[in-house]
């Protein structure tokens, strides 16, 4: 068994269990202590990014195989996203540990202007790691489609943020909830468990 693969399932497992977190904690926790569910959304998308690196490192080299023009292509927007989002992340904790003195504004993050690496970098590297998957027979088709899935509403997510702005607007709601909660988790738990298996015959 190849310990990068299966050290890289860990790390996705890991990634999904954090995106899924991140999601309680900005939406659950922060209804009832805004400060600490801010804290824990930054700490739980910082490590989730990290972990997200490696995971789309031994996807990349999966679906290498298939095309590897098209793998660099994805890898380089998961990296793109990845550290858009951890950047995201840790900005959002350092507030939370040290507040600014500044009065706060309307401005969008200059680390990641309404979640444009977070959502929309990775949402294009999905959609191209999942059309590999897809085309290649060493990982679960079905992984393609719910990647297929996963990176409709992460771009969504994005425009919702982009557009529509209002956090309480449905239009934002469902994809970011849908996919926060659901989609985004189980598929990196699924790339999890496919790359500790090993390459299917």
């Amino acid at each position: 068994m190849n310990s990068f693969e299966r050290s890289s399932g860990y790390c996705a497992i890991v990634a999904g269990v954090a995106g899924f977190l991140y999601s309680a904690s900005f939406v659950l926790v922060a209804r009832s202590n805004a400060s600490l569910g801010a804290g824990l959304a930054g700490f739980f998308l910082l490590l989730g990014a990290i972990n997200s690196i490696q995971a789309l490192s031994a996807l990349y080299r999966r679906t290498r195989e298939v095309d590897a023009g098209f793998a660099l292509t994805a890898l380089l927007f998961g990296f793109g996203g990845a550290f858009g989002a951890a950047l995201h992340g840790a900005y959002d904790l350092a507030n939370v540990i040290h507040p600014p003195t500044a009065a706060a504004t309307d401005f969008a993050s200059a680390m990641d202007p309404r979640g444009v690496a977070t959502f929309g970098l990775a949402g294009l590297a999905l959609l191209t790691f999942s059309r590999l998957i897809q085309k290649g027979t060493v990982l679960p088709r079905g992984l393609a489609t719910l990647g297929y899935i996963s990176g409709v509403l992460l771009i969504l997510t994005y425009l919702g943020r982009l557009i529509v702005l209002d956090a309480n607007s449905l239009l934002l709601l469902a994809p970011a909830g849908l996919e926060g909660f659901i989609v985004n988790p189980v598929w990196y738990v699924w790339l999890g468990l496919a790359l500790i298996r090993g390459r299917r015959a």
